[in-house]
């Protein structure tokens, strides 16, 4: 947990040194984290460089509840969002 909001302390800080468009960028309170498979990195790499045209098909939202019920993981929706 530590980890997590040290690394969204210092990453929220330098994006604001990128320029206006960037000056309310803050990260929501929560995390989630998922691990891959190593021979999937070229995937995920893909997918994130194409985020902002596959969120325009699906929400985050909708993205994460998937990721949940698909690898069986437990959750109350009450605590997931800000």
């Amino acid at each position: 947990m530590k980890l997590v909001e040290s690394v969204k302390s210092h990453s929220s800080k330098w994006i604001k040194t990128k320029g206006e468009d960037y000056k309310d960028f803050y990260w929501q309170d929560g995390y989630g984290s998922f691990s891959i498979n190593p021979t999937q990195v070229e995937a995920v790499k893909t997918y994130i460089a194409n985020q902002h045209e596959h969120h325009a098909k699906k929400t985050f939202q909708e993205e994460y509840l998937g990721f949940l019920k698909k690898y069986g993981v437990e959750y109350d929706e009450r605590y997931i969002w800000d």
